[in-house]
């Protein structure tokens, strides 16, 4: 029988605070922290610079540029061009352009390998994304599924990008996450959706120290030797 893989599942729509809130979690567990859709944003930015862009050429691509997972400081990040990769993860372009990519079949599937190679450590890893608990590791033994209204969801990413949370602006960006939620819920591969046995959290009215200390307690719950 196979062992149930050192992965602590964390999904949820964009801007929920999975991130941010898993990379706390792991530094408070002693785990690594992955965020699984950082190696969709690294594909995306390299997508962007090709024209005409196909799965097959972002793919040559991110081996050429040596697309690859590297740890630094408790987290296992994105280097492209033997750089960290996170400067170029989090534009409006990114944004705009990432759910699309992350429908490609073959991109998923090089995703999910690289992801299921990661975690195959005896390390545990905090692994954050969309469809972590449902597609990638149905077993792993943790699984909580974090929420929160759009309109919450807009004011944390205007602030990611040190914007200013202003309601015409909190409203336009609540508007392109509804319907990025309805593009990632409906597409025919691994729809956004919570595992049957994840652990609901709606973080809306939570601040942060909340949040992570309510995911450290249901991680304690289940695994009693963290």
């Amino acid at each position: 029988m196979s062992q149930r893989p050192t992965v602590i599942a964390i999904d949820g729509p964009a801007a929920s605070g999975k991130s941010t809130t898993a990379a706390a979690v792991a530094r408070e567990l002693g785990a690594l922290h992955l965020d699984s859709g950082s190696l969709y944003r690294a594909l995306t930015a390299i997508a962007l610079t090709l024209p005409g862009a196909t799965p097959e050429r972002v793919l040559e691509a991110a081996r050429v540029r040596r697309l690859e997972l590297r740890e630094a400081g408790g987290a296992l990040l994105p280097f492209l061009d033997d750089r960290d990769a996170e400067p170029l993860l989090r534009t409006a372009e990114v944004d705009a352009a990432v759910s699309e990519l992350s429908s490609w079949p073959p991109v998923r599937e090089w995703v999910n390998a690289r992801l299921r190679a990661a975690a195959a450590g005896p390390r545990y890893v905090v692994l954050d994304g969309r469809d972590i608990g449902t597609a990638v590791f149905p077993d792993a033994p943790v699984k909580l599924f974090l929420t929160a209204t759009p309109e919450a969801r807009a004011r944390r990413r205007l602030l990611q990008r040190g914007a200013a949370a202003e309601p015409d602006a909190v409203r336009r960006e609540a508007a392109q996450l509804a319907e990025r939620d309805r593009r990632d819920s409906s597409r025919p591969i691994a729809p956004l959706r919570r595992a049957d046995d994840a652990v609901l959290l709606d973080t809306t009215e939570l601040d942060f120290p909340a949040q992570v200390g309510e995911i450290v307690r249901v991680v304690r719950r289940s695994l009693p030797g963290f």
